[in-house]
């Protein structure tokens, strides 16, 4: 794995000034060898000096600010610059820019099956930046179609680790636990894009729901678990009042009621929590009691 270096050139006034002092004393050469009729002279002293000016304003490079430049000699890494301004380097060395602003991954909806087999489209959103230039450059082919691929294999592998959704129990599912997916779909991203020198700040799902040929019973499906949830939680709620209220006539001794007016109390208290509707009074004239 190759290890970033951090160079600093000299500054681009000093080859400015280089070369523009080899192209002055080209032009001066060349005019004292046409002056003196001295070809000899213009071959031997005023064209070196032009080539020598030349090369010294081709390694002038300017680097941006939130830019790196990679500097490559004959197949040799030299190192990357990241400090912007105006620099001054070995004209033969290759510069190749890369951008370290923050950018974004918009991926493509893809259909991959959840934890159970579901089919479901899924899709996220990755923010990302190259932390290493050294690595972005000689470690991987194209480090943008790399993170291109890699992002698509974590959310595939993402999808099938977990159940799209969970109502039975509290585990974690890719619609109920929207955090928690976001941050181990980032944190695997930042293993895998580890090799190409990038760092991802933050990775989101943009897209998820079940595929159209079974949206339908899916639908149906959470209809029905959430009713089933709702109607729990209300009677959960209906015996906890139920008890509350025997307890506190018990406490308070307002009336006295046998089993079977308990039973009934109980029975009309559950209808009235737990039914659809408004509960209608009806008003009782006689007894319980036949006889």
């Amino acid at each position: 794995m190759t290890q970033e270096k951090d160079v600093t050139p000299l500054p681009g006034a000093m080859g400015l000034v280089v070369g523009l002092g080899f192209l002055i004393a080209a032009v001066h050469f060349f005019v004292q060898a046409i002056a003196r009729e001295a070809p000899l002279t213009l071959l031997t002293l005023a064209l070196p000096c032009l080539l020598l000016a030349v090369l010294s304003l081709v390694g002038l490079f300017t680097v941006q600010p939130n830019q790196g430049v990679v500097l490559i000699l004959f197949g040799s890494y030299v190192g990357s610059v990241k400090r912007s301004g105006w620099w001054w380097t070995n004209p033969f060395n290759i510069r190749k820019k890369i951008s370290l602003r923050a950018r974004n991954l918009n991926g493509q909806v893809i259909k991959v099956n959840d934890n159970h087999g579901n089919p479901v489209e899924i899709a996220a959103v990755v923010v990302w930046r190259v932390r290493d230039t050294a690595q972005a450059v000689f470690d991987v082919d194209d480090y943008e179609r790399y993170v291109n691929v890699q992002s698509e294999t974590a959310v595939r592998h993402l999808a099938s680790q977990y159940p799209y959704d969970e109502y039975e129990t509290d585990s974690i599912s890719l619609r109920g636990s929207t955090d928690k997916v976001s941050e181990f779909l980032r944190q695997e991203l930042t293993e895998r894009l580890k090799q190409a020198g990038v760092e991802v700040q933050e990775a989101r799902l943009s897209h998820l729901a079940y595929a159209p040929e079974i949206a339908a019973a899916m639908l149906q499906r959470q209809q029905a678990a959430a009713i089933i949830a709702a109607r729990q939680r209300i009677v959960d709620g209906a015996v906890g009042m139920v008890e509350m209220a025997l307890k506190r006539l018990n406490e308070s001794n307002v009336v006295d009621l046998d089993e079977e007016r308990k039973a009934a109390m109980v029975s009309n208290l559950l209808v009235v929590l737990c039914g659809d509707h408004a509960a209608t009074p009806v008003v009782n004239a006689g007894t319980l009691h036949t006889g």
